[in-house]
């Protein structure tokens, strides 16, 4: 539980909120004072984050209807127009003032996120490619106050690395200096600090969660 509300004014919204960082990320924010809106492509999953926020002042200050699911599919670019626009009816009929605070999914990254690995050519060029999106957007934003970040996880135990084989992940967690994978609150501990005015001079930056993998 965060000892202080760094993000009492914002409106979180946390794509893949269903389950594993996702989930991680909005209990995180949450519990800094942020209202999220939770969202994933299985909307029960979404809900059910939603419950675990606690619901409707969940918070000290919180506004009227705090906290809401959503279920969209983030890969097509009408339905996020949807959603955006869905999230701001919610933040027009909170009482409080928002600041809103859009993030990005943050999956699990297997080998292959900084460095290339055999067979994960698309998966490292598409992954690599959110470092150079995060700084552009940095450089665009700047001005207008607009700060972008972005998070880049190792192997972290969720349901994606839940699919791979217990031999690949003894190599791999034999290759972490702190040899062990993250959780996903390793990451919402990071996220919430970058969403927070305690990084403020922090734009254009990809922060790690990797125990240190691809040093």
């Amino acid at each position: 539980m965060a000892s202080q509300l760094r993000l009492r004014f914002a409106l979180a919204l946390v794509t893949g909120a269903g389950s594993g960082i996702g989930r991680a990320v909005g209990v995180r924010l949450a519990a800094e004072g942020a209202t999220v809106a939770a969202c994933d492509l299985d909307g029960a999953a979404a809900r059910e984050t939603v419950r675990l926020l606690g619901g409707p002042g969940s918070h000290e200050g919180a506004p009227r209807g705090a906290h809401a699911a959503f279920q969209a599919d983030v890969s097509e670019a009408g339905a996020v127009r949807r959603l955006v626009d869905q999230v701001q009816v919610k933040k027009r009929d909170d009482v409080a003032p928002f600041k809103a605070l859009t993030l990005p999914p943050v999956p699990s990254a297997l080998q292959g996120f900084l460095v290339g690995n055999v067979g994960q050519t698309n998966y490292a060029a598409s992954k690599a490619g959110v470092v150079g999106l995060t700084q552009t957007a940095a450089r665009e934003l700047g001005r207008h106050g607009i700060r972008c970040n972005s998070v880049l996880p190792g192997f972290i135990k969720t349901p994606m690395t839940q699919k791979v084989p217990q031999k690949v992940l003894d190599k791999v967690t034999g290759m972490i200096p702190l040899g062990h994978m993250g959780d996903p609150e390793d990451v919402a501990d990071v996220v919430a600090f970058l969403a927070s005015e305690d990084s403020g001079y922090i734009t254009g930056a990809s922060v790690e969660v990797t125990g240190g993998l691809f040093m």
